[in-house]
């Protein structure tokens, strides 16, 4: 199977992942709760778009080193 070349403006599940600082388990659960959407890739490697994790990015909380 030939790798797919990523689109401009887009990331990957495991860029996504380090992004948001969760667990690729996590990116699933955004996915499932509708508040991540995929927009490309392939069901064993999604993408998603930089907008769209940025966006989801600004919405949570920020977390402080203890």
């Amino acid at each position: 199977m030939e790798p797919q070349t990523l689109r401009p403006g887009h990331l990957t599940a495991h860029q996504t992942a380090r992004l948001l600082g969760i667990t690729l388990g996590g990116v699933r659960q955004l996915v499932h709760r509708g508040q991540l959407t995929r927009s490309g890739g392939s069901p064993r490697q999604p993408w998603y778009s930089v907008a769209d994790v940025q966006a989801l990015n600004a919405k949570r909380p920020t977390r402080e080193a203890a």
